[in-house]
């Protein structure tokens, strides 16, 4: 499979939300994605706005402490992982791979790099630049069989 690649600008926290909020639109269950960005680059904002696209009611919050919160939409559970204080993935890691085998599971990882061995490279990655106060230009690498997780982006904002 070949990796494609586009990059998206979004010039404020409104075209940030819709972005975020069109891929949750187009979720199925069974999708992995992984965000990378600086400390406060807008990781769990882009979260945020993914599980209000499922038609989630849930309240969204920063995975930092717990390691993994859990989300449900219609026709799957949303699972938020943030290894950022991890230095080895122990136990998460057989969690991981077991949602990850589930396919009405989707995936969310913040800081991914320690887990990087067991991500599927079918994927969704999301590298979140930092341009301006509320800027941001987001990186899209993926495979073309979840090249529909980003239909109609272009389109919207």
């Amino acid at each position: 499979m070949d990796q494609q690649f586009l990059v998206k600008e979004c010039n404020d926290l409104n075209s940030t939300k819709l972005l975020g909020q069109t891929i949750g639109h187009n979720l199925r269950g069974g999708e992995i994605i992984e965000l990378s960005s600086d400390l406060g680059g807008g990781k769990t904002t882009l979260v945020k706005a993914i599980v209000e696209g499922t038609g989630s009611e849930d309240l969204v919050s920063s995975p930092s402490f717990t390691i993994c919160n859990q989300y449900r939409a219609s026709n799957f559970t949303i699972y938020h992982y943030d290894f950022y204080r991890l230095t080895d993935p122990g136990i998460m890691k057989q969690e991981l791979e077991e949602n990850i085998a589930d396919d009405r599971a989707v995936i969310i990882i913040e800081w991914p790099g320690i887990v990087e061995g067991v991500l599927p490279k079918n994927r969704l990655s999301i590298d979140i630049e930092v341009t301006g106060d509320d800027a941001r230009k987001f990186h899209f690498t993926f495979n073309q069989d979840i090249e529909y997780l980003l239909k109609d982006v272009y389109l919207k904002i």
